[in-house]
Parts: structure tokens; sequence; C-alpha cells
């Protein structure tokens, strides 16, 4: 039995129970018929319904494909797609795999971010919950990169499953038995800022001493060319063409960067950090690392307090205090003077995105979003007037 709809251009075919030599020539005629029916260029065949297929079933897929070379399978089960794998379908065209379901409702958050929310759904696993219904090309974007980063050597938890989320949109899996977010770690009173500061510098530095050539790695000096670029017509004319000359300056650098390293992205599990949320992870000098440090322990809140609060679960007081400390760790340095210097180079960086940001978010509009604006902007002035280099 079939079933068939159009759906923005494409024919949509629901296989339903089971395709054998009895049958398929009959599977294969209702096919036609809908394709008659219907003038798609492109056919999905969505298996959910689909309980297996002889050989003369396969068959029967691989005649439509060759008839429409714009054919897909989606939500193939395990044993289907074991079967499409070993006899080559996979290689001759787009199979995508059926995706367990599961709820997060009533779990615990232990993440926030731009792009998902992390929850905990047992002791030993947490699922991060992508907020972009359509996002498994950011899934598996997001595996590869820490995969990348696995195999380079940095501490970090691997998905080790996809899965679809009850209500709507899709979420990667990964098992982390123990494991505790710094945030936690803090509120719980079980470390102190200064002890999470030394713990957090120790891993960055693990990661900045990694340098990757990848083709799936974003360059960060190019990410905050853009950001400066949108700028052009919101700062005057000299303070945009300093800035963006300071940022054309910094060297070209293949290191890892993390792009959003704060306590509720790292876990100690057993012992040991690690890394999670891995989508932003690109290369760079580490002042652009910096720079976002600085957002998430400070700018964000630079009009407002308990912002970083809501954010990262921990009081801005904290927050201040692990930010100051991880620089004097980072440079090896207790020279305030040096950490001014250099704190100076990373709020440059950091007030571009922010204000930005605030644009891009309708902030012109409202009084909060104008204040964050003028705050930014007059940040920026200041601090170019008496900056020659963002390199440090």
């Amino acid at each position: 039995m079939i079933q068939g709809r159009e759906e923005n251009g494409k024919l949509i075919i629901t296989l339903i129970g089971k395709i054998d030599s009895f049958n398929a020539a009959d599977t294969e005629e209702k096919i036609q018929t809908l394709r008659r029916e219907h003038a798609c260029e492109s056919v999905e065949l969505d298996c959910d319904r689909l309980e297996y297929s002889t050989s003369a079933g396969l068959r029967v897929i691989l005649r439509l494909k060759q008839e429409v070379n714009d054919t897909v399978l989606t939500n193939v089960h395990p044993d289907l797609y074991n079967i499409l794998e070993m006899t080559g379908f996979t290689d001759m065209m787009e199979v995508r795999k059926a995706y367990r379901v599961i709820s997060v409702e009533g779990c615990e958050v232990i993440g926030a971010g731009a792009n998902g929310n992390v929850y905990r759904i047992n002791p030993d696993t947490i699922v991060k919950v992508y907020l972009n219904p359509d996002s498994l090309p950011e899934i598996h974007r997001e595996r590869e990169l820490a995969r990348l980063a696995f195999v380079a050597g940095v501490p970090t938890a691997i998905p080790y499953d996809v899965v679809r989320i009850d209500g709507g949109g899709y979420g990667s899996v990964f098992e982390l038995l123990n494991a505790t977010s710094f945030a936690k770690l803090l509120v719980k009173g079980e470390k102190t800022p200064e002890e999470i500061a030394e713990m957090s510098i120790r891993l960055l530095k693990i990661i900045h001493s990694k340098e990757i050539r990848s083709e799936i790695l974003p360059d960060m000096k190019a990410t905050a060319l853009n950001w400066t670029e949108f700028l052009k017509d919101y700062l005057p004319t000299e303070q945009f063409t300093r800035l963006h000359g300071l940022i054309s300056a910094v060297p070209e650098d293949m290191h890892l960067i993390h792009g959003d390293y704060h306590v509720k992205n790292i876990m100690q599990q057993n012992g040991e950090s690690l890394l999670i949320d891995m989508d932003t992870l690109c290369h760079g000098h580490p002042i652009f690392e910096l720079a976002s440090m600085y957002n998430a322990y400070e700018g964000f809140g630079l009009v407002k307090r308990g912002i970083q609060e809501r954010f990262l679960g921990i009081p801005d007081e904290t927050g201040g205090i692990i930010w100051r400390r991880s620089l004097e760790l980072y440079l090896d340095t207790e020279d305030q003077d040096r950490v001014d210097e250099v704190e100076a180079k990373a709020k440059i960086i950091g007030l571009t995105r922010l204000m930005r940001r605030e644009i891009r978010r309708d902030g012109l509009n409202r009084e909060d979003g104008r204040k964050m604006i003028d705050t930014c902007r007059t940040n920026l002035t200041e601090l170019l007037n008496k900056t020659d280099t963002l390199v440090f």
C-alpha cells in the first residue's frame, strides 16, 4: 500500500507494510500513477511505515531512481538501512535514517546558547536540542567538528546519536557519565572562581595548541571582518576605518578556537575537563577567543546587570572574577597593566560583535537596545583611539 502527496513541488510517497515479489509490480504501477498525477521533478520515499522490502522492492526503488535522479529515501529504519548500505544504495542515492523520538519535558537545562539548549535526559546522558527545526545539516556539521577536535587531541564529548525531539526539531545525544558543568560546580560551591579559571585556562591552552587545516573550520578573522563591515553605516568613518584596519592586520592563524568558551560549555567528568557545544569551532588568533570570553563574562551585561546570571547561572561578580583571573593565567602574568592592555584588545572585537548583534535584533527601536548600541559605540571610540594593534 502506498500514499502520495505533493509538497513544495516534491512528490512525497509513503510506503506502507511490505514490498515483496507478490506486490512489487503493483507498488511500481501505483508509484507511476502518482508520478503522472503530480508532475514533480523530485521524489521522496517515506519509509517510516515500511516494515521490510525484499530484493524485488529494492529493484522498484532502483528503477525509480534511474527515472527520477532526485529521489531520496527518508525515515529508513536500521534493518532496512543496513540492507541498503550493504547493497550499495547509500552510494547511489540519498538515504536518511529514521531517528528515535525523545522528550525533554521536565529535564534539567544545563546549557543555553544561540543555536540550542542542552538538557540532561538521565544521569548519564545529555542532549543538545537545536533551535532551528531543520537543523540536520547543522547537527552533522557539528559532529564532524567534534570528531576533528577529538582526533587532534582536544578532550571533548563526541555525539553518538541523532534524535528527533517530541514536539519538533532534532538533537545530538552525548554520553557524559557523572559530568557536571563548570557553572554547576560554582553554584554548588565545589570549586572557587579562581579554581574554575585555572581549570578553564588549562584546557583552553590545549585547544589553542592544536593547528588544524580543514575546509570545514571557519576563519574567525573573516567572521570578525563581516561584523565590522556591518557597522560601516553606524560608526564614524574614521572609527570604522581604524577598526577595519586593526582586524585586517591580525595575522592569519590556523590554530583551533572554540568560539564560545565559558563555564557552561566545559564539563568535568571524573576529574577531566571536557569541551562541549562544538558548533562554534573555528581557527584564528587567540584574541578572537578572548573577545568571546569577554562578552560571555562581562560584555552582555554591559548596560544591564543580571544578564550573565541568567545566561551562565552564576552571579555577575563571579563572572568578572573568572574573566580577570583567566586573562592573568592565559598571559602568565599578574601585571595588571599588561592584563588591562590585552583586555582592551579583546573588548574592541567583543564590542563590535555586541553592537552588530543589538542592531540586528532591532535594538535601534528599543530604549534598552539604543542604550546598548550607544555604550558600545562610545567604548569603541575610546579604545580605538589608544590601540595600535590587536595582537599580543
